[in-house]
This record gives structure tokens, sequence and C-alpha cells, in this order.
């Protein structure tokens, strides 16, 4: 198959990342790369400067830059496909919706739509059936959503638990990659040999995000998680991958030695998609991982890794989880829910 895919947000860090992934990508073919009035009409390797290891600009220095025009991209492909949306969340709430009523799939990483009832926040592995939300979209098209880049290794960790034992009560706490901020992002000056607090919305987004995708579809929508979660957030000088140190009070008592075996047996949908990672979660036996250094990459940077399952006094058990926060935690994790898409019938 060869379905259309175009990137809107191109020239930013989560576009490029996404570029660099659908680079030969078996399903998807590259129609477009859609960005800013600015770079609109530009080669994209004048319009950004690439911030990313290997190949320059995935190879696609020569492509030109077009206006994020549903309309005008629609008549000169001929036909729609997806639209891989790595926008900022102003931009998106009218670019994304344009696309969907056009007849579009969009499948967003941005916030823009993420609280909205109608919108799917889905997380392949965890609530692939939210999908069906998108049946109750009054447009032509429809938009699906992945959540914030700190829920996702929450949210992957928390599923096997949530099944096997239910969940009372979360506190996590985040130690977040600079690549989080975008680029130029965060400033030296706050960063070099400092930890900081921070300064944004993220702890919102990690305590209500998880509820939803972790919540029941059913005829009225979905019913969000009752459990609450306390979250802190914090940038720590780091590139690539947020660690998330996690505290669980469980409905029924649960061992870390029986936790440690619902994650390493947790098959997560047994999703077949060709950026599906396998095994989903990968458990760290030794006392200083998950790591960002050594793990991030792991499962080609889609896999959750999870260490250091141990009794909390407090909460009952406590845990570590890390994931690449521009792979999985952001252009992977819309890569895989377009996957989904075509897997589940929804993209023809």
């Amino acid at each position: 198959m060869s379905i259309p895919v175009v990137v809107l947000g191109a020239t930013g860090m989560v576009g490029q990342r996404a570029l660099s992934l659908l680079k030969n990508h078996p399903w998807f073919d590259i129609a477009a790369l859609a960005a800013s009035e600015r770079s609109a009409g530009k080669r994209y390797d004048e319009a950004c400067r690439w911030h990313l290891p290997g190949e320059p600009w995935a190879g696609l220095g020569d492509r030109i830059v077009e206006a994020c025009d549903a309309d005008a991209l629609t008549a000169r492909l001929g036909r729609t496909g997806i639209a891989l949306s790595a926008l900022d969340a102003k931009p998106a709430k009218h670019i994304e919706k344009a696309f969907a009523e056009a007849g579009w799939a969009v499948v967003s990483n941005a916030s823009a739509f993420r609280g909205d009832p109608s919108v799917p926040l889905v997380i392949p592995e965890v609530n692939a059936d939210h999908l069906e939300l998108v049946r109750t979209q009054n447009t032509k098209g429809f938009i699906v959503t992945n959540p914030n880049c700190t829920s996702m290794p929450l949210v992957i960790a928390l599923k096997p638990i949530l099944d096997a034992v239910g969940i009372e009560a979360v506190t996590v706490a985040s130690y977040q990659a600079v690549s989080g901020a975008g680029y130029p992002g965060e400033s030296a000056w706050d960063m070099l040999g400092n930890v900081r607090p921070h300064p944004g919305n993220e702890e919102e987004k990690v305590a209500a995000e998880p509820l939803k995708i972790l919540g029941t579809f059913g005829e009225g929508g979905v019913t969000h998680a009752s459990f609450p979660i306390s979250a802190r957030c914090v940038r720590a000088p780091v590139v690539d991958g947020h660690l998330v140190a996690v505290h669980v009070k469980t409905t029924q008592p649960i061992t870390p030695e029986e936790a440690t075996e619902l994650f390493r047996s947790w098959a997560g949908g047994n999703l077949t998609t060709p950026t599906a990672p396998r095994p989903p979660i990968v458990v760290q036996a030794q006392r200083d991982r998950p790591s960002p250094r050594f793990d991030k990459d792991l499962g080609g940077g889609m896999a959750v890794s999870v260490g250091r399952i141990e009794a909390c006094p407090v909460m009952g058990l406590k845990f570590f989880a890390l994931a690449h926060n521009t792979v999985r935690g952001a252009a992977g994790a819309a890569l895989l829910n377009a996957e989904l898409l075509v897997d589940r019938g929804f993209v023809s």
C-alpha cells in the first residue's frame, strides 16, 4: 500500500523526527512537507535547520515546503490521506480542524484537541477501542490525538497494573529532557548545572490526560478513570528521554515481584504494525536503570523501560519508567496511531 501523508509543521523538531521515521516507511508516502507561511515556497533545507543525527533533512532537503492549506493540498494530490500534525497548539486549533473538514485523517501530536470529548486520545497498546469516537465527529474526516510526552511512559506502565489489581491513587515526578521544549527550547542559563521545575502547564496535562486514556469507552463516549494523579514536572539537563518516578496505591495488594512479571508479560494488544515495539515494556534489572543515555532507543525509540520496581512504605508500589520523548512521546506516537487507523480500517 502507499497512503499519502502530509506532515504539518515539518520544520520543527517533532516534524523533523516524523519525517525521519516516515522515510522508507512500508505503508506511507511522504506526499507533502507543510509549514507556516514564512516557510512555504522555500526548499526544506532553506526553511529549517536540521537538528537530528543521521541523514540531514532526512534526504528531503530539495523538497519545496507548502502551506498548511487543506484545500490546496487536496487539489494538488487529487485525494485526501493522513495529515500528521506536529504543529504548535495554537495554529493546530484551526489548521487541524480545516483538514478534518476537508476529509483528511488528522493524526495530531498537538494538545489542541486532546480534551475534546469527541476526539480520541490514543496509545494503541492501551486504548485502541477509543478510535470509535471518530464516528461522532461531524466532519468529512476526523482527528485523533496522542498524549503529552511525559504521560506516555506513565500510562503504558500503569495499564497492566490497572487491569490486574486496580489503582486508587498515583503520584509521579518527571525528569524531562530539554528536547521536549523544541528548538531553541530552554536556555543554557536555565539548564547548565541546573534542574528546573517545569515552567509550563505540564503538571496539569500529566494529571488529566492519563485518566482519559485509561478510561472506558461506551455508548456515551469515554468515562475517565477515577483515581487521582498528583504530578511534579522538572526539566533536567538531558538531550532526549523522559524519566518518571511513579508511586502507585493499588486497589488490591501487589508485590514488586508480581508487578515485575506483569510488566514483562504485558503484550499491549499484540500490535503487529511496522512501528509497534515488541515487547512494548522492557524491564531493567540493574539498579541504576532505566536511564536516558542507555535505554531511550530501545525498540527503535518506541519501547518503554521500567526498573527499580520496589515496595513503597507510603503508597505500596514504586518504580521508574522511561520513554524517548520525541519518538515514543511525540512523532513515533503519532505514526503508530496512523498505522493503527490503517490496521483497523479507518483509513484505506
